[in-house]
């Protein structure tokens, strides 16, 4: 029998291959999760598809800066060196091979 796997479980496994240091877009839907299972330890610099580079963790509930989302509308922090660019060279940057890792929803 085929065991479905959820959303959390397939974000988990996702973040189990991801080196320290590498550059990772993630995409909408259960890649958006994949940051929140980063094992302890290891850092990576994530990058969203609408142009943002190194954001961190959501915000606390009620200190949302709602101009800081991700693609999937979902508001972001950012962390030190965080840059922002128009999301045709978020892609770019995606097909360009300028990326570790590409998670897309």
């Amino acid at each position: 029998m085929i065991v479905k796997l959820t959303n959390n479980q397939i974000a988990w496994r996702a973040a189990q291959d991801i080196h320290d240091g590498a550059y990772v877009n993630l995409g909408i839907g259960f890649p958006e999760k994949v940051a929140q299972y980063q094992p302890p330890g290891r850092e990576a610099i994530f990058h969203t598809e609408n142009g943002i580079l190194n954001f961190g963790e959501p915000p606390p509930k009620g200190e949302e800066d709602w101009d800081l989302i991700n693609a999937g509308k979902k508001a972001v922090t950012l962390k030190p060196g965080a840059a922002f660019f128009h999301h045709a060279d978020s892609f770019a940057m995606v097909r360009g091979g300028h990326l570790d890792v590409a998670i897309l929803g």
